[in-house]
């Protein structure tokens, strides 16, 4: 048994678990010491202790940070328990955890200095009903994550909130079995986007008034490459159409407004039953990653990548043709009648010799009346010869659908 030294702010609780097992409940109210209160207890906790944050306004000057596992930290609803960050002094984040089997629910960050929440290096990770927002609208100086766990093993958001991010509002990178769920993006550059991991379901989310709605990056200089196996379904992309305003030199600071989703270098990607649209620029892009890396290991090509059974709105009514050349390259190809699904066509030079092997082909099936567009890049370079693919039906095949993100949520 554990005792913890009560104040007027913070009431300690025992919870009877077993015979032989006691877990502490620390409750703790907003005051003026509640960077103290709250740090304290993250400090002390032990292994199935619950961390709970009373409903009110914590108003904090410094990161909070918690490496002890098997911790849950909870609020009593995300609009009712607000952590917030506006005064914040130092810190990198609002939140750090570098540790396993962590529950954060039913409470709010607000204007994070840098991230919002942090996750490193952990194993068994949740959000639920968690939400992250920089107050002031879409701007630069924002933090650049809302939820961000990296470098992380069997990833739970659901039922999550991310809003102003100056790079990705939910983001999961360099991490292995995840899911993302029920949750919303709003108003951040990316909404949502996984970035060199490894099983991910992304399902029954909505991602609107981003710059880009959903992500699946592949990016070089990272010691975990080779994104693959993502599956992104049921989710509904629409109305991305906030000027980009990542901050200068950011990767995502390329990404033009109005996108949909955008695939980049990854592999075994399968995008399907997703409502897109009222998106500016494209509904979805398939591309390779264009810039000059010393990463020899690196793989810059997107491949098996399988688009299926998505309903598709408007799009490509008000390109951005300021985020490099993208948008102006469709236009012109497209004569103006901007396709639903865009692929720049790059593969490597032996294959446009003797042909992809088919199990890396993409395949696009069952999409209603969507367009398309993909460059041949012999063809965009000879005047003489075709330099697009406008026939959707040349990408037509059988579909290999991809397994089921499962992993045990109850730890």
């Amino acid at each position: 048994m554990k005792f913890l030294k009560p104040s007027n702010q913070v009431i300690v609780g025992l919870l009877f678990l077993s015979s032989s097992l006691y877990s502490a409940v620390q409750i703790i109210q907003p005051s003026e010491n509640a960077y103290e209160d709250i740090q304290e207890a993250l400090i002390l906790a032990e292994p199935g202790d619950v961390i709970r944050l009373t409903s009110g306004i914590f108003n904090l000057q410094d990161s909070l940070s918690l490496d002890v596992e098997g911790v849950q930290i909870e609020g009593e609803g995300m609009d009712q328990t607000i952590l917030s960050f506006a005064d914040q002094q130092s810190g990198a984040q609002g939140l750090s955890v570098t540790s396993d089997n962590v529950t954060l629910q039913d409470f709010s960050i607000q204007n994070a200095k840098g991230d919002a929440i942090k996750v490193k290096g952990v194993t068994n990770i949740k959000f639920l009903r968690v939400k992250t927002e920089w107050t002031n609208g879409p701007n630069p100086e924002n933090g650049a994550y809302g939820l961000y766990p990296v470098e992380s093993t069997n990833v739970l958001i659901d039922g999550c909130v991310a809003i102003g991010a100056s790079d990705a509002g939910i983001y999961v990178g360099q991490s292995k079995n995840i899911i993302v769920r029920n949750s919303r993006a709003e108003f951040n550059v990316a909404g949502i986007e996984i970035e060199n991991s490894y099983y991910a379901d992304v399902f029954d989310n909505v991602a609107t008034n981003n710059t880009g709605g959903i992500l699946v990056f592949d990016l070089p200089g990272l010691p975990q490459q080779g994104g693959h196996h993502v599956r992104v379904f049921n989710n509904r992309s629409v109305g991305n159409n906030t000027d980009n305003f990542a901050p200068e030199g950011n990767i995502v600071g390329e990404v033009p407004r109005g996108t949909g989703i955008i695939i980049q270098a990854n592999s075994n990607v399968e995008i399907f039953n997703n409502e897109i649209g009222d998106n500016d620029t494209v509904n979805i892009a398939v591309v390779t990653y264009g810039n000059e890396t010393d990463d020899e290991a690196y793989y810059p090509h997107p491949k098996s990548i399988q688009i299926h059974g998505n309903k598709f709105g408007p799009t490509g009514y008000n390109p951005d043709t300021s985020k490099g050349e993208l948008a102006e390259i469709l236009f012109e190809l497209s004569e103006g009648n901007m396709p639903d699904i865009f692929w720049d066509g790059l593969i490597p030079i032996s294959q446009i010799i003797f042909g992809q092997p088919e199990n890396e082909k993409m395949i696009i099936s069952n999409n209603g009346d969507a367009t398309l567009l993909a460059i041949k890049p012999i063809g965009f370079m000879m005047p003489f010869l075709e330099p697009a693919i406008l026939d959707i039906n040349e990408f037509d095949g059988e579909i290999s659908p991809l397994a089921k993100v499962e992993f045990d949520e109850n730890f």
